[in-house]
C-alpha cells in the first residue's frame, strides 16, 4: 500500500491486438508491472477511440472490433516508476505513456 503522499500516476494507451513477443502487450505489461511490486494496475478496455492514425475503432465496425483501445493506470512512488519506465518504454513500440504528478489521500 502506497503512503499517503506525492507519487505518480503512470497511464498508458495501446490497442488490444497489439503484441509483445508471442502475447498481447496488455496482458504483458500487467504481468510486468506485477513482478515488478507496484502496488496496483488497472487495464480499463475504451467502447471506442481513435488515435494518431485518425481511425476510430468501435465495436460497431466489425474489423476493428479487436483494435479497441485499452488504458492501463496505476499510481506508485516517484522511485519505482523511474526504475521500471525505462523497461516500459521499451515494451510499449506502439502506444503512448503518460506520467503525472499526484498526491495519495
Amino acid at each position: 500500500m502506497l503512503k499517503k503522499g506525492p507519487a505518480k500516476k503512470v497511464t498508458i494507451y495501446l490497442n488490444e491486438d497489439t503484441r509483445h513477443h508471442m502475447t498481447a502487450l496488455h496482458d504483458a505489461v500487467m504481468t510486468f508491472l506485477l513482478h515488478k511490486g507496484v502496488a496496483g494496475a488497472t487495464a480499463t478496455r475504451a467502447y471506442a477511440g481513435f488515435g494518431s492514425h485518425q481511425s476510430l475503432h468501435t465495436p460497431k465496425i466489425e474489423v476493428l472490433s479487436e483494435h479497441l483501445p485499452i488504458r492501463i493506470e496505476f499510481v506508485e512512488t516517484a522511485e519505482k516508476v523511474d526504475e521500471i519506465l525505462p523497461a516500459l518504454h521499451e515494451m510499449v513500440s506502439d502506444g503512448l505513456i503518460e506520467v503525472q504528478d499526484t498526491t495519495v489521500v
